[in-house]
């Protein structure tokens, strides 16, 4: 468990933060550019010698104020990956991986990070002939050379265009499914938080404006304000009960039902998030008949704010929010008032998914 309550001040900027962020598991700080998320982790990592307050890892105090307490950043076995990779151009891809490296590592270690970060056939190389997405699994397999107890990453796909980033990503995956190292992991993106993260602290002008799960933080007004009009949803998180190959398309149950997604990549057994985006859902008194749309869930109104150009509709589908944009006249015409049954239509194309965790291995 990572326990963080620390307050710093940078001319006019403060910060005030305290959020709990269990471990292992990445944990991700979201928010616009200039919050304050820098500045936490560099506390959290010590490189700053400002702030104050407490930071504990797993009872091991970091920070204590009250104690006069303040642990080196080099005792720390922190990982710190930046922006840019940072990597020494005169030295290889092999000498930049064991710079800093632990002096005693397990048997094996080097060539398991190297394989998981497919580094193999670069390690000759110098930095100036890899692209910006192999420099950065350089970067972390140096970091994880380290045998750090927390992993920072702090914006690792900022200086990447779409391309890299979707090389990374599946690394960074690759990177939480494999070692069970806490890592802090910071983005203004939320599609890279919906893929990485297990917990989500989000940040606005210095202060923490939600925590908690992903699921959980999905659907928090302060989130809305955020990622914009067309990004609110909700996320959800589920089981793949089957697939079906011959139509593409993957069973999941979510919240008692059952929702139908493209099956790329799935297989029975998969733990996955789901992103239903509120713009994309239609709401329904009466049981729909004769649709293409292959997702029809049962619900009932949980709340109804009005927001932009109509109202958003919260819809619970059996302890599992959903939210649905949809507009005043609308909300007038169906009646809709908290309490009312309804019926939440999604197509199964609209539904954006990534898998959190691969299927359990068959009992014998």
């Amino acid at each position: 468990m990572l326990e963080v309550d620390v307050s710093a001040r940078r001319g006019s900027f403060q910060l005030e933060t305290a959020f709990i962020a269990p471990t292992p598991g990445v944990t991700a700080l979201f928010g616009r550019s200039g919050c304050g998320k820098t500045t936490l982790v560099n506390l959290i990592a010590g490189l700053s010698g400002e702030g104050t307050g407490r930071i504990a890892l797993d009872g091991e105090r970091w920070l204590d104020s009250k104690d006069g307490l303040r642990l080196p950043a080099e005792q720390r076995r922190i990982g710190y990956v930046f922006q840019d990779a940072r990597l020494f151009p005169h030295y290889s891809v092999r000498g930049n991986v064991l710079y800093g490296a632990a002096a005693r590592l397990p048997t094996g270690y080097f060539d398991d990070v190297v394989a998981l970060l497919g580094l193999e056939q670069l390690l000759a190389r110098r930095p100036g002939g890899l692209s910006g997405g192999e420099k950065q699994r350089v970067a972390l397999a140096r970091a994880l050379l380290r045998q750090p107890r927390l992993l920072l990453l702090d914006e690792p796909l900022a200086s990447l265009d779409q391309s890299r980033r979707e090389e990374v990503l599946p690394f960074l995956e690759r990177l939480r499914d494999h070692y069970a190292i806490p890592m802090i992991f910071v983005s203004h993106q939320f599609d890279e938080v919906l893929r990485l993260a297990t917990h989500l602290v989000v940040l606005d002008g210095g202060r923490i404006a939600a925590t908690g799960n992903v699921a959980q933080v999905s659907v928090a007004p302060a989130l809305r304000a955020i990622v914009g009009t067309e990004a609110v949803g909700a996320v959800v998180e589920g089981v793949v009960s089957t697939v079906d190959g011959r139509h593409e398309l993957a069973s999941v149950a979510v919240g008692g039902q059952v929702l139908q997604v493209p099956s790329r990549q799935l297989a029975p057994g998969h733990h996955v998030r789901l992103q239903l985006l509120a713009r994309d859902l239609i709401i329904a008194v009466e049981e729909p008949r004769g649709l293409s749309v292959r997702n029809q869930l049962r619900g009932r109104v949980h709340s109804i704010a009005a927001e932009g150009y109509g109202n958003l509709v919260t819809v619970d589908i059996g302890g599992v929010a959903l939210l649905a944009r949809i507009t005043i006249a609308a909300t007038q015409e169906l009646r809709l008032a908290p309490g009312s049954a309804v019926w939440v239509l999604a197509k199964a194309v609209s539904v954006t998914h990534h898998a959190i965790g691969a299927p359990a291995p068959a009992s014998v």
